[in-house]
């Protein structure tokens, strides 16, 4: 009798069920993770509930740390360490944080005068961290960027961070299937970034939720690895948990011999496997999207989403040109936040300052593009204008290249590597109603800057803009520019020093008080963030002395109160706690700072009395009820619930929610459930006559002050953690077997995946036997 045939698998299906350690009755999946990047922000909060715990780091040979998110980008000359370098306290706290933190569990880490250091989906691929077939996951919502690779990897929030640091494992869902098919050839002066845009304007902010998106297409087979990453970068602006691009003779190439990449007999066994990861040619999608590459002109965003898209030939449009009446409201507002006018042509919108950099445009292609730009030119006189490289390694390849003085040459400030103006986490900000050309990837309220205005494009057109002082067409600069380039950086990039594997100069000699609460900053401290911050009086999690709580969960069974009802579609994690009140090493304080661009008066920094939650009883209120959908899309920062929950908010009710932030609620305690509208709607009234609702999980069901019940759905191993209190990393501790079993078998099949020394090129022995169990972390 014949074998039974197996069904044809996408690259999605693929990777997933060769990282399949174990799935329950009800479809929830223990998923080993390959490769894990950590950064200062998203795990201050994860490594002091493994200290909590008394547990270790289950496989630091498979994590690899570096700083970016709140570092000066200024010059590094006369660096000693982060304590005297980094001015504002709560920024160098968490720097600060990480580096005792990457000491006390043995982790490799690029500090800040190791010239590996850099934004960490950046680092990743250049070191060969990033592999195809890997999972990989970080803190950070643009962990998509190495999908790029054919590796499945996405962004998780600071819960789900430390449950990987403990167990190498997440326990999750399997998303759906989704192929965005691109055809044709690109137009001159069309980027990655432009197709992404288009992608992006075409589908929606959640056209792509619960679902992994496969980039696929003639178009896409065509870019090179860096334009692919650019483009895998932003799936999460489409909704999706992740992007993947299936693995070819392009990734091939860029991966081979980069310093974590495998050697020798492995690269053979690797390559087979890798090959042998593309989508099946009778595989089922569960959504498609197919795009003519020549219908694709040089893009860019005029609102405050990344939906919010127009060719540069095009105008801003109307609230009239919608007819969905949460749209329509949503166009009014950005208009009156960006400062525009409908009908005005995106050519006339004039800018004051232009960014390139961000982990979605600031490799060594993206910096070729922009300098054929910039060759020969000169900024506008209103103008400043900043470059960021995406990684020390790319400075100096940069730098060898000329392309330094060729931006200086023309007016640029040539800057350090790090995230920089992309969220404006560190000194490089916009101020209110300053309007940036941005090679970044979200165009949020306040994103750059409380009050800042970004304009979203590539590298080439934000040097264009910087040139004109305007929003230009790329294509009335050049007749023919090759904008991706070859990928000669490569060669100097693997010729580059390899140690120290920890930075320890940039480490303070004395450690004892650098994880301690962050000092109040001064006036001067603050001086460029007074715009971000709350009135006076008021407390944020900048200043929070409350320890961190580790040790399970509160229980949810039945809640019953006051619901707060908030009209608004696609509330992004940037509008439920903007990014300069992240800096804490704490996982509590953060009440006072939810909905702060809408809460607060954005001139005098007063609650504003229009705003719901500013409003008996609904200032009380434990309930949300969103008349929209697409709430808590954006970062992967798990800040957002922390907030909710801090100003005592346990349960959202909305149409739909972003992946990442429905993942995180259930993390924290919280409940979010999914009604269709007209539900919501009755609850909001109901809200509105300041009526309690009752919330009773173990039934599933809303019961409405009237008596009436609506039912809701939720998947039973969620319902029964939070039923019962129950945190996940213990949960998960009692598969130890299967989780050791699952090591062993990819340690035989997959040995390229065990940690390489960089100093010996030697492969470490790997104990596996035990959470808790470490590997030699001198790669």
């Amino acid at each position: 009798m014949p074998a039974p045939v197996s069904p044809p698998q996408t690259i999605y299906d693929k990777i997933w069920d060769a990282h399949l350690v174990d799935q329950q009755d009800d479809g929830a999946c223990l998923i080993y993770i390959d490769a894990h990047l950590v950064h200062e922000v998203t795990t201050p909060q994860a490594f002091e509930g493994l200290r909590a715990a008394n547990r270790a780091v289950r496989r630091p040979d498979c994590t690899l740390a570096t700083v970016d998110h709140n570092i000066p980008t200024v010059s590094r000359r006369g660096f000693k360490n982060v304590t005297t370098f980094i001015s504002e306290p709560d920024s160098r706290v968490q720097v600060a944080t990480l580096e005792q933190n990457v000491v006390d569990f043995g982790l490799t880490y690029y500090g800040m005068t190791d010239k590996r250091q850099g934004i960490v989906h950046v680092i990743g691929p250049e070191q060969g961290f990033t592999l195809p077939g890997k999972t990989l996951c970080c803190g950070d919502s643009h962990t998509s960027t190495h999908g790029a690779f054919g590796a499945l990897a996405w962004g998780i929030g600071t819960s789900e961070v430390e449950h990987v640091l403990a167990t190498q494992t997440l326990l999750t869902r399997k998303s759906k299937n989704m192929r965005v098919t691109v055809n044709g050839t690109l137009a001159e002066g069309v980027t990655s970034k432009d197709v992404m845009l288009h992608i992006i304007g075409k589908i929606g902010t959640a056209g792509g939720t619960g679902c992994v998106i496969e980039f696929a297409g003639s178009a896409i087979e065509s870019l090179s690895m860096e334009a692919r990453m650019s483009l895998c970068n932003m799936s999460i602006e489409g909704g999706a948990r992740a992007g993947l691009i299936a693995p070819d003779e392009t990734t091939f190439e860029y991966v081979k011999d980069r310093p974590l990449a495998p050697k020798g007999e492995e690269w053979d066994m690797a390559l087979k496997y890798w090959k042998s990861l593309r989508t099946d040619p009778d595989a089922k999608f569960d959504k498609e999207v197919v795009i003519n590459a020549a219908d694709i002109a040089p893009t860019v965003t005029w609102g405050t989403s990344p939906e919010d898209t127009a060719p540069v030939t095009g105008k801003v449009p109307s609230p009239e040109d919608y007819s969905n009446p949460g749209k329509k409201a949503g166009v009014i507002r950005s208009l009156e936040y960006m400062g525009l006018e409908a009908g005005t042509p995106i050519q006339q919108i004039k800018v004051d300052k232009v960014f390139i950099g961000s982990c979605t445009n600031s490799r060594i292609e993206d910096l070729r593009s922009a300098a054929a730009i910039a060759k020969g030119r000169h900024v506008a006189p209103h103008i400043y204008a900043m470059v960021v490289p995406g990684s020390g390694l790319v400075k100096q390849q940069a730098e060898v290249e000329g392309l330094d003085k060729v931006f200086t040459a023309a007016g640029f400030d040539w800057r350090e590597a790090g995230c920089s103006m992309c969220l404006g986490m560190n000194p490089d900000i916009l101020a209110p109603q300053e309007r940036c050309a941005s090679t970044s990837n979200r165009n949020f309220e306040g994103r750059q800057g409380a009050g800042g205005r970004t304009h979203l494009m590539s590298p080439a057109m934000a040097a264009a803009a910087a040139i004109k002082g305007y929003i230009a067409d790329v294509r009335d600069y050049t007749d023919k520019i090759d904008f991706s380039g070859p990928t000669k950086a490569k060669d100097y990039a693997l010729k580059a020093a390899v140690d120290p594997v920890l930075d320890v100069s940039s480490l303070p000699g004395d450690r004892s008080s650098q994880a301690a609460t962050p000092t109040e900053p001064s006036d001067d401290d603050l001086v460029d963030e007074r715009t971000d911050t709350p009135a006076q009086g008021s407390q944020t999690g900048v200043h929070t002395t409350v320890a961190a709580d580790s040790g399970g969960m509160v229980a949810f069974t039945v809640l019953k109160g006051i619901a707060a009802p908030l009209k608004m579609s696609n509330i992004d994690t940037d509008r439920i706690i903007p990014k300069q009140f992240l800096k804490s090493i704490k996982r509590t304080g953060f009440g006072d700072a939810l909905f702060y661009p809408i809460r607060y008066d954005p001139k005098t920094k007063q609650p504003n009395p229009d705003f719901v939650l500013n409003q008996p009883p609904f200032d009380k209120a434990k309930i949300l009820v969103i008349q929209g959908e697409n709430f808590g899309c954006g970062s992967s920062r798990e800040h957002a619930p922390w907030a909710l929950r801090d100003f005592g908010i346990t349960s959202i009710l909305a149409e739909s929610f972003a992946d990442i932030f429905y993942n995180n609620c259930f993390k924290n305690g919280m409940l979010p459930v999914i009604l269709p509208r007209a539900q919501l709607d009755q609850l909001a009234d109901d809200a509105r006559a300041h009526k309690e609702i009752t919330i009773d999980l173990e039934k599933e069901q809303i019961v409405r002050p009237s008596g009436e019940t609506i039912p809701f759905e939720i998947d039973s191993f969620r319902k029964y953690c939070l039923v019962n209190g129950l945190d996940d990393i213990g949960l998960t501790m009692n598969k130890e077997d299967k989780i050791v079993a699952f090591e062993k078998f990819r340690s035989a099949k997959f040995p390229w995946l065990d940690g390489e020394s960089y100093r010996t090129g030697q492969k470490k022995a790997v104990n596996i036997g035990g959470a808790g169990v470490r590997k030699g972390t001198d790669w």
